[in-house]
């Protein structure tokens, strides 16, 4: 049986989660998408109430939580500021190849640190040459005595590269053997060779860290290899399928957001002596946003509910990423129009929410990687 009404227990985090992001995240957003900066105190804070890595189980120490009320958190938080929100969530990106592939070893050493401390983990599979083509990679992982690897080469885009303290690094054995020498590694910020580069300017979502991750003669024993050269590949895709549906629940959040600072504008803001709500081309795009709202939600919670079930849906998890990315696009978009020139300046909110959705369609795989996997699926390939 479908039920689409929360928990006592959910409305409880929603409600958290929402009032965390309007005290501690909406206030301080907009200086940080100026000055580009991350605020970890806010990151300390949210971990300290549960905020952070919800998907960690228990017997590693953490909340346990579903894919279903992980995406309400991310959801909230994307509502205060998408950019903050992303380097937050960015440690269930990190941790995820973990929980599905680490040993009992890692998971109790890695797992268990990141709910000890509020330390952060990046997940490094994008390079300067390719992004989307994950089996392009060119970054060496060289066997040596033991088991161990030595990795050299560059990572790039790569989500809180300057504040992690480990990273899920995926490497290949031969770029000629494409998907089949990729194995996943895992990095501790403090070994050598490890050099976080330069942070990016970037045009929205400027309060998460981005930069490149360089590897020059890191030597990974046995212990820290996740997945061995030929089964890498696999991980990664089978990460993204996990946290795709939370790039469909950030989609909602940002909508949200822009339809109540449309909805407000509106009802304020006069042209030919009455409030821009009364004309009906303004109302026919808030109708638009909302609409684009429910659905989305619907594909985020059915992908969410179906990680929940164990059941591997790449076609669900797609569809929400892509339909969500596009939908929040397309929002954000119309809530500059109907902010009209006053959309256009940083006086108001929505010029940086249009600048902030755009990356949705491009990370984790671009909307139209999306398309492929969902039209493979369609086919039957």
């Amino acid at each position: 049986m479908f039920d689409f009404e929360p928990t006592e227990e959910q409305r409880a985090l929603i409600e958290t989660a929402r009032r965390f992001a309007r005290e501690r995240i909406i206030p301080i957003a907009a200086e940080c998408d100026r000055e580009s900066r991350f605020p970890k105190h806010v990151f300390d804070e949210a971990h300290s109430i549960g905020l952070v890595n919800p998907t960690i189980p228990a017997e590693y120490g953490g909340s346990g939580l579903s894919d279903v009320e992980s995406s309400f958190i991310t959801e909230e938080l994307a509502y205060g500021c998408s950019g903050i929100q992303t380097s937050m969530t960015a440690n269930t990106l990190g941790l995820t190849p973990i929980k599905l592939a680490g040993t009992e070893e890692q998971k109790r050493k890695y797992l268990g640190w990141l709910v000890k401390e509020p330390v952060m983990v990046a997940y490094a599979t994008s390079e300067p040459s390719m992004g989307s083509d994950v089996a392009g990679m060119q970054c060496r992982a060289t066997p040596d005595a033991g088991g161990g690897f030595v990795l050299n080469g560059t990572k790039q885009w790569i989500t809180n590269a300057s504040l992690a303290s480990f990273y899920v690094v995926f490497a290949t054995q031969d770029p000629a053997l494409k998907h089949k020498g990729i194995g996943a590694f895992i990095v501790e910020r403090s070994q050598q060779g490890v050099k976080p580069g330069r942070h990016e300017d970037k045009l929205g979502q400027r309060a998460s860290d981005t930069a490149p991750l360089v590897l020059e003669d890191v030597r990974i024993p046995a212990s820290q290899v996740l997945a061995s050269p030929g089964q890498g590949f696999k991980l990664a895709m089978e990460t993204f399928n996990q946290t795709r549906p939370d790039i469909g629940a950030i989609a909602v959040g940002v909508m949200r957001r822009c339809l109540d600072e449309c909805v407000a504008y509106a009802k304020e803001r006069k042209t030919f002596g009455v409030p821009i709500a009364q004309h009906q081309l303004i109302q026919a795009m808030l109708a638009e946003m909302k609409i684009r709202i429910e659905a989305t939600s619907l594909l985020v919670r059915k992908a969410a509910w179906n990680l929940d079930k164990g059941n591997r849906d790449s076609m669900a998890s797609s569809c929400a990423k892509a339909f969500g990315a596009d939908a929040a696009m397309q929002s954000a978009i119309d809530a500059v129009q109907v902010f009209g020139g006053y959309g256009f300046v940083k006086d108001y909110p929505v010029e940086k929410l249009m600048r902030d959705a755009k990356i949705l369609q491009i990370y984790e795989g671009t909307a139209q990687v999306q398309r492929l996997v969902i039209a493979r699926q369609v086919l039957g390939k």
